[in-house]
């Protein structure tokens, strides 16, 4: 969330008197973002390599390394753009940097997976007072116009490429030095980025700016991670146990705690009023099923390609570079479809083409399947429908709302799609070990365990997919703006993503 500042007139300077130096500040602010954007695909592939070095044995467990950061990233978004403007935005952005590089010092050392989870949990603290700032800076830094939205193309192509940069990267570290590099990588680009912004960057606030909602962000994250924990424990201690039962109470009281205290507040974290805009409810629950649905593919389908048919993680990185570079071009012609045809054609074909991919994995994935017979047409079509859907979910969120709520909406919508992921791969991971638990318990070393392995990860897969069909029928039901406004709020609103 971004809350746009004009720039001076005359040359940008520093607090000192120093003119700013654009170029070098796009840089320094484009290296942080990637870092970010890094770090939620970089461990996937190195995640067979970590339960064999920490001895997980439970993919549920497993799936904490990957939920942990999503979920603090997606909770403290929100709060993390408020802080910026309030304080100002250098100075969060600073400390972000700062937290990211000590959770990842953390991380990278840690001899248990409690550890690895605490320092993933700041990691996503961190990254989330980065990014919201980070973004916050540019739109203050160039001015509006050809200047800044060269610089928004430069930001929005690091966004996009950085996803498929993390898993090969992660590969190529994880293969010839340690699957710890994944997380050590961070540091000297986080030292790079808190050098080069006390240099390059100027500080900026919003004066009008008034207050922000801790106690809101502290009740909704700790109520999703106690939500998250149930979800993933839950077969192991039994659904209908104390500690189920009671975890499932807690997260509850929590949740229930944060809606109460965002009614009451002042300056609440999240104004409900904004969710009278039919069109920006439909974006933002067809965001989470979005998230729910896709980011297992990532999870099961590493698993798959290591532990059960020997890749290597830099070919495992690589497997998935065809499906990254497919969502950049179905995202492409989303964009020139929206002007003519709207946004809810493209959420309903988006999510249903996914579906399909996920349901063709999830019936046809084998132990010895073919990945150019089996895996690639899948991951074409989940790439296929991915890139339509995300181009029309953020022309849907902002156009539904006023001009001056397009940075909350741009914000609810990413926060929206973390929290899904998240809450999506815990379900996930719960179902498919549920169905693998049914069909076998032996010898894990046995070809049998091996099937009901994978028969698990199919199962898997296919509520992902009914988590991508709810995701289009909840446009088809709410979302209403015309291909004009959704054009032009994708144009306009680019300023306001984070």
């Amino acid at each position: 969330m971004t809350t746009t500042a004009p720039v001076p007139a005359g040359p940008l300077t520093h607090d000192d008197g120093r003119e700013v130096h654009k170029g070098m500040a796009l840089l320094v602010l484009a290296i942080s973002q990637l870092m970010v954007v890094l770090d939620a695909t970089i461990v996937n592939v190195a995640l067979p390599d970590i339960a064999r070095a920490l001895d997980i044995r439970s993919q549920a467990d497993l799936s904490w390394v990957i939920t942990g950061y999503t979920l603090t990233f997606g909770g403290f978004l929100l709060l993390g753009g408020k802080l910026a403007d309030r304080l100002g935005r250098r100075k969060v952005f600073l400390i972000g940097a700062v937290l990211f590089a000590v959770a990842s010092l953390l991380g990278g050392f840690a001899g248990n997976l409690g550890l690895l989870i605490v320092a993933r949990l700041v990691q996503g603290l961190g990254g989330a007072l980065m990014s919201p700032a980070a973004l916050s800076l540019l739109t203050v830094v160039f001015e509006e116009g050809k200047e800044r939205n060269r610089a928004l193309g430069i930001w929005a192509a690091i966004t996009a490429g950085g996803a498929a940069l993390g898993l090969i990267l992660g590969g190529v570290l994880t293969e010839y030095a340690s699957w710890r590099w994944v997380l050590f990588v961070n540091i000297p680009i986080a030292a790079v980025a808190v050098l080069g912004t006390l240099k390059y960057v100027p500080e900026s606030k919003d004066d009008r700016a008034r207050g922000f909602d801790i106690p809101g962000a502290l009740l909704v994250t700790s109520g999703l991670v106690a939500l998250v924990y149930a979800l993933v424990k839950g077969n192991d201690y039994g659904w209908g146990s104390v500690e189920t039962v009671g975890t499932l109470v807690l997260a509850a009281v929590l949740l229930a705690g944060f809606v109460l205290v965002q009614q009451r507040s002042s300056e609440p974290l999240v104004d409900f009023r904004l969710f009278r805009s039919r069109t920006l409810l439909g974006a933002d629950v067809g965001a989470l099923f979005v998230g729910a649905g896709i980011f297992a593919i990532f999870f099961f389908l590493i698993l798959w390609m290591q532990q059960v048919n020997g890749y290597s993680p830099i070919r495992s990185g690589l497997a998935f570079l065809p499906m990254t570079l497919c969502i950049g071009i179905a995202a492409g012609i989303g964009s020139n479809l929206l002007g003519k045809i709207g946004p809810r054609p493209l959420l309903i074909t988006g999510p249903s083409v996914a579906a399909v991919g996920l349901v063709t994995l999830g019936l046809r994935l084998e132990p010895d399947s073919s990945y150019l017979g089996v895996v690639l047409p899948s991951l074409a079509l989940v790439a296929l429908g991915m890139g339509l859907t995300f181009v029309a979910l953020t022309s849907a969120a902002v156009a539904g709302v006023p001009q001056e709520d397009a940075g909350v909406a741009s914000a609810l919508l990413n926060a929206g799609q973390q929290i899904g992921g998240a809450l999506g791969l815990a379900i996930l991971a719960a179902v498919s070990t549920a169905r693998t638990d049914s069909l076998f318990s032996g010898d894990p070393r046995s070809p049998e365990y091996v099937d009901a392995l994978v028969e698990g990860w199919g199962a898997g897969f296919l509520v992902g997919a009914a988590f991508l069909a709810m995701a289009g029928l909840v446009a088809a039901t709410l979302v209403r703006v015309s291909k004009e406004d959704a054009a032009a709020a994708l144009k306009d609103g680019a300023v306001h993503a984070g």
